[in-house]
């Protein structure tokens, strides 16, 4: 009998907000289960004799104590041990992500992983978005200035966004072409994503939520004043809403696909009913705001399609 074990590869407990953490939520909904967590940062995997172990803790999530977590033992463990195991860290996406999902790939057949390590490597959280461009802005993917400057020419306002980043984290909204900032950027980040601006981004953003391919609820999230970014993390406010018709098809066409490309969980946004070109397939946000708004809890929907 496999050991009811979850193991969660995640960032630093400390550093999570459990007010909107996605993973004490659904950690704290399997725990109901009498499922034990283990938590382990993705440098602290190894390969030793074939075994995949790592250094983690075993830790208890409470969200009645103002001490959200308790950690109960330090411990190394070989994960074939585990039900399931949750990838959970933020990007970026660099080496350091790629190995981990490598190593990971060596026990896929032998305990089921969120997302798929295979598939969070092969689906580019941005870059995948490029199959689907008659439902969004106009974008372009390049890391050439010239690309760039023609599309400025033409849209007047464009967000420039690092392909690999997460959070909001380096995106600019250029309002004139400066070449000396693009050069930077694209320095730094090699290809990037140059999208038109859309103006009702003021209004906010709509986050979809997809498990196992069905398209299961919603949220908005709406710029502070004087920004254009709708990452809770940069001070945007969620509030409750309906998807239109037209919003509901395009998700349930990409929560199709990315159910085929072996992707069990994922957040898609969009702007101004077009798709904004992000799809969330590392550590996808918004459960326990989703909860807080609405009442509804897909955590417990995210173990009913695992079958937990």
């Amino acid at each position: 009998m496999i050991n009811k074990i979850v193991a969660i590869q995640g960032n630093n407990p400390f550093k999570l907000n459990p007010i909107t953490d996605t993973s004490i939520f659904l950690a704290h909904e399997i725990q109901k289960k009498n499922y034990k967590i283990f938590y382990y940062d993705p440098k602290d995997l190894s390969v030793i004799n074939s075994k995949v172990i790592a250094s983690g803790f075993f830790i208890k999530f409470n969200y009645e104590n103002n001490k959200f977590f308790k950690v109960l033992r330090k411990q190394k463990l070989e994960l074939t041990k585990c039900k399931f195991i949750l990838i959970r860290q933020d990007p970026p996406f660099n080496l350091e992500y790629i190995s981990s999902t490598y190593i990971l790939d060596t026990i896929k057949n032998k305990v089921k992983i969120l997302n798929n390590p295979t598939s969070i490597r092969n689906v580019s959280e941005k870059l995948y978005s490029a199959r689907y461009q008659r439902y969004m802005p106009d974008t372009i993917f390049t890391q050439n200035i010239n690309d760039i400057k023609k599309f400025f020419r033409i849209h007047k306002k464009v967000i420039l966004k690092p392909i690999h980043s997460y959070s909001g984290n380096d995106i600019h909204l250029l309002n004139r072409f400066n070449s000396r900032l693009i050069n930077k950027f694209i320095k730094k980040h090699d290809f990037v994503m140059c999208q038109k601006f859309l103006p009702k981004i003021s209004k906010g953003d709509k986050r979809i939520f997809i498990i196992n391919g069905k398209v299961c609820g919603a949220i908005s999230r709406v710029p502070k004043q004087g920004s254009f970014l709708s990452n809770m993390s940069k001070g945007a406010k969620p509030i409750n809403i309906k998807l239109t018709i037209n919003e509901h098809k395009i998700s349930k066409l990409i929560a199709k696909d990315l159910k085929k490309e072996n992707i069990f969980f994922a957040g898609i946004d969009f702007i101004d009913q077009k798709l904004n070109g992000d799809i969330n397939v590392t550590s996808p946000t918004g459960l326990k705001t989703l909860y807080d708004l609405s009442g509804i809890n897909l955590a417990k929907t995210f173990w009913q399609e695992l079958k937990a």
